[in-house]
């Protein structure tokens, strides 16, 4: 059954996704149309796609747009009008989207992390779905070829590690990249 699951969520989700959005289980539907409302209306881009994983709760887009531009732009849009993010919990930029393969994974992972300046300091996140790889040897094997100091707690970049089944985006952020929702309403 597990293969099987693994093969549906890869077979219609975009392989070339750049923003990963997560959501309430259940919104996954509403989630896709808020997002391509925001990306179509303020941020002009009308080749926006969305679509459902196959994993709940989580819902990835394609923008003609670099994705941390378009992140950072709608941060820029949730400040001015919150009451626009009702079912969005965090959005994600990605740089690259590769096969759900630790060697692959590991290789894309460092190319990304050459970009890890010789004083800042590094985490790497894994948040795994329907897959069988173990985080322990995703990241073994990144911090590996990573010479720059670990920080687990408050790093300078982040090599982002989102595996989806078959798919995996991956991503080297600084933390304030990500879009947290909930706590930016706050603010």
């Amino acid at each position: 059954m597990l293969r099987f699951e693994l093969f549906f969520i890869g077979l219609f989700m975009l392989r070339d996704f750049n923003i990963l959005v997560s959501t309430v289980r259940g919104n996954e539907r509403a989630m896709i149309n808020e997002i391509l409302f925001l990306l179509k209306n303020y941020l002009d881009d009308k080749e926006a796609e969305a679509v459902k994983t196959g994993v709940r709760g989580i819902i990835v887009a394609k923008t003609s747009l670099d994705p941390y531009v378009a992140v950072d732009k709608l941060r820029n849009v949730l400040r001015e009008r919150p009451y626009e993010f009702r079912f969005a919990l965090r959005i994600i930029p990605i740089e690259r989207v590769v096969p759900t393969d630790l060697e692959t994974i590991k290789n894309v992972s460092l190319e990304l992390a050459t970009r890890i300046m010789r004083d800042e300091t590094y985490r790497i996140t894994v948040e795994k779905r329907c897959t069988m790889l173990h985080s322990s040897d995703i990241i073994s094997a990144v911090a590996s070829g990573i010479g720059q100091k670990a920080d687990m707690e408050n790093p300078d970049k982040i090599v982002l590690i989102e595996i989806m089944g078959t798919l995996t985006g991956i991503s080297l952020i600084k933390p304030v990249e990500i879009i947290s929702v909930m706590k930016e309403k706050m603010l």
